[in-house]
């Protein structure tokens, strides 16, 4: 077969990128950092056979579509498609590069990576984010080290948290602190230590006078640490001591929200509480700082405070990570009800269980757990916790009292309250508890939840077009500023219907019906590629899972030889004189074969740990399993089902579907003006039909007369 005029016309591969970090150093960051350990400083997982499930931590899931695999060393959500190795999951839980992402690992695993201490103009030159996370972390050292060692630390500081009953091994485990009541001691010390001016201000930690000089923002101020989920230091909230808390209205004062924190998204105390959450399979929601360390010191530690903010959908996204479980624990003054109240709607509709305990009047839950032990305290948890619907429906119900249209509006903000619900057995429970409660007529309740039930699914639905349309409306600007046809460059997350695997031999597709990706304004040209592109996906599949597998075969003096599979696969192309059309498949294909003699040679791992980000990315995707339904409706390919033997019949397709492409070329340049014009073009193309024809015609004869030739 000879080259032909699209396979000539490929853009060339590209250079590959620099190597920043030595490959063996590379493999053992990577061979240590076990998956199902990294992905738990996260995702709460549990066992799933051989593998892992939990929820995404990328979208909003409701239901574990995230699965962990320790023997591949990978992990993928199977709804949003993202997914990758320990790397890619550091990098995009933490936005780092992937040279960042493989120090991180590196340092948590003890690896030693060979670079220099950084000069202070390097730390300037820092990545932004990693820049503030540093000058955060050097922060909380700074304000404990000031707290514990300085006089007025001890003084002050120390004496106030001791004041409040705080142990030692409290005030150590959240990090606490003291910022002296100077203008700009802590700034003097960062910025003799080599940390950027400007991060002092970006992470809110100093403030910029209008003359240009800086202040710092805590002096004066207890400190407490905000550290993420993730262990980093991203803010801190400062509280005003001594008598200077007498008529000040705003006691506590936050880190303001920078690229590294929002206060909406965070939980204070959920570093330190996310195992406990887990082991418990249950959490403990309060408001304040103090509330979370007593109940620390108390010996209760699945506790989180939102700290002043209503509770949103992040925050209770990030809880649902780790339990479906959630106790609200409020002071029983009309705020705490208030408080209450107004998180279960949000909690319900992420389909979490939720109770709530308001404690006795004059009691928060800091006062409360420093009168009982960690036993009492849960023991009382358990006597005096309310079902949400109790709690609303008596608060309700007291507020309405005899009143008749109260009454009616009580009931229908409890029946929105169960719509929001989305389980239809807890749904149906709810109703049948309330109508006992109100004493009404259960079919009422359940027509009315069923009613707001159908407005929230159909405002869902519009939410959900409306988010179509304007990823549609994305892609036509793309396409608008290119000249590229209408195709994925690099194995988005794909469409249901396009296979991840090669499904076993006799539930292939025929060439004529090779998948293809559906775009909104796919064209003919731009399906044609797509056609190719889901062809050249399974070969490459097969690269990535057995690239290293021998191959029997015979050298041009016919001795039996042995070729690596991504060798083969190369050789072939090449012998042919083709060229795979995705430079992403091609640039895989490419390093596999040059690599396969090395010694210890694995594709799979050699693919995935390669410090290319976009090919180390594509291989996690090509191996992770994924159960697809054949056109029989049976569910198949396993990797089991995964045979070498499929190479050659995938080959083959692959090179009749270029002679296809090639034939409809050419039957079009016969049609055109220049060509039936002129004899010696004329004679031309219909020559290259018939030696294509023929070329066809055999290859029908390979593939078991499977193509239609015409």
């Amino acid at each position: 077969m000879q080259p032909t005029r699209a396979s000539r016309s490929r853009p060339p591969i590209p250079d590959f990128p620099l190597i920043m970090i030595p490959q063996s150093t590379i493999d053992r960051i990577i061979d240590a950092a076990n998956i199902v350990d990294v992905v738990s400083d996260y995702v709460t997982l549990r066992r799933a056979g051989a593998s892992y499930k939990g929820l995404c931590p990328f979208h909003d899931d409701k239901t574990p579509s995230f699965s962990v695999s320790p023997a591949r060393g990978v992990c993928k959500c199977f709804s949003c498609g993202k997914g990758g190795n320990s790397v890619h999951f550091i990098m995009e839980m933490e936005q780092m590069s992937y040279v960042e992402a493989l120090k991180h690992l590196a340092k948590k695993y003890g690896i030693p990576v060979e670079e220099e201490e950084m000069t202070d103009e390097q730390r300037q030159k820092m990545n932004e984010r990693e820049s503030m996370f540093a000058v955060n972390e050097w922060a909380a050292k700074y304000f404990s080290q000031t707290m514990m060692n300085a006089q007025d630390g001890r003084a002050i500081g120390l004496a106030y948290f001791r004041s409040r009953g705080f142990r030692d091994d409290i005030i150590a485990k959240f990090r606490l602190g003291f910022c002296l009541d100077s203008p700009d001691a802590m700034s003097k010390e960062a910025k003799a230590k080599g940390y950027n001016e400007k991060y002092l201000i970006d992470t809110g930690l100093c403030v910029k006078r209008d003359n240009g000089t800086i202040y710092d923002r805590f002096r004066g101020r207890a400190m407490f640490p905000w550290i993420a989920v993730n262990g980093k230091v991203v803010a801190f909230g400062g509280r005003v001591l001594d008598a200077r808390t007498k008529g000040v209205n705003q006691k506590y004062v936050n880190s303001p929200d920078s690229i590294i924190y929002h206060k909406a998204n965070e939980l204070y105390g959920i570093f330190q509480a996310k195992k406990q959450i887990a082991k418990e399979d249950m959490v403990y929601m309060v408001e304040g700082y103090t509330d979370v360390l007593a109940m620390h010191q108390c010996g209760i530690e699945n506790v989180v405070a939102n700290s002043g903010t209503a509770l949103n959908e992040a925050q209770i996204h990030l809880l649902h990570r780790f339990t479906n479980n959630i106790t609200l624990l409020y002071d029983g003054d009309e705020a705490g009800i208030h408080a209450a109240t107004r998180s279960t709607d949000m909690l319900l509709a992420e389909g979490m269980n939720v109770k709530i305990l308001l404690l006795p009047d004059g009691d928060d839950p800091d006062s409360f757990s420093r009168k009982h032990n960690a036993q009492e305290f849960k023991e009382y948890v358990a006597a005096h916790q309310t079902d949400f619907i109790l709690f609303k429906t008596n608060l309700l119900l007291k507020d309405a009292q005899r009143d008749p249209i109260k009454r009616a509006q009580l009931t229908e903000d409890i029946v929105k309250s169960i719509a929001v619900i989305p389980d239809e057995i807890i749904r149906s429970t709810y109703v049948h508890e309330c109508a006992e409660i109100l004493n009404m007529d259960e079919a009422i309740l359940m027509r009315g939840a069923n009613k707001n039930r159908a407005a929230i699914l159909e405002n869902l639905k519009k939410e959900a077009q409306r988010e179509r349309e304007r990823q549609a409306r994305l892609l036509e600007q793309s396409s608008a500023t290119s000249d590229a046809p209408v195709a994925p460059a690099a194995a988005p997350p794909l469409p249901s219907d396009i296979p991840d695997d090669i499904p076993p031999m006799e539930a292939m597709p025929p060439v004529e019906e090779a998948p293809t990706v559906a775009t909104p304004l796919a064209t003919k040209q731009g399906l044609a590629e797509q056609r190719f592109y889901g062809l050249e996906r399974m070969i490459l599949t097969l690269v990535t899972r057995y690239g290293e597998q021998l191959i029997d075969g015979q050298d041009a003096e016919g001795n039996p030889t042995q070729t690596p599979l991504a060798t083969f696969v190369q050789g072939d192309l090449n012998y042919d004189g083709i060229q795979l059309r995705s430079p992403l498949y091609a640039k895989m294909l490419l390093l596999a074969s040059q690599h396969a003699s090395d010694p210890g040679f694995v594709a799979s791992k050699f693919l995935m740990n390669n410090q290319d980000e976009e090919v180390s990315r594509e291989a996690v995707d090509l191996i992770s399993d994924r159960y697809q339904l054949s056109s029989g409706n049976q569910m198949t390919q396993t990797e089991d089902e995964l045979k070498v033997t499929y190479l050659s019949r995938l080959l083959l397709d692959y090179k009749n579907a270029i002679i296809e492409e090639e034939l409809r070329r050419c039957s079009s340049d016969l049609t055109r003006p220049e060509v039936k014009n002129d004899v010696n073009r004329l004679m031309d193309t219909i020559r290259q039909i018939k030696e294509l024809s023929e070329t066809q015609r055999q290859l029908a004869k390979l593939l078991g007369d499977r193509v239609v030739v015409k």
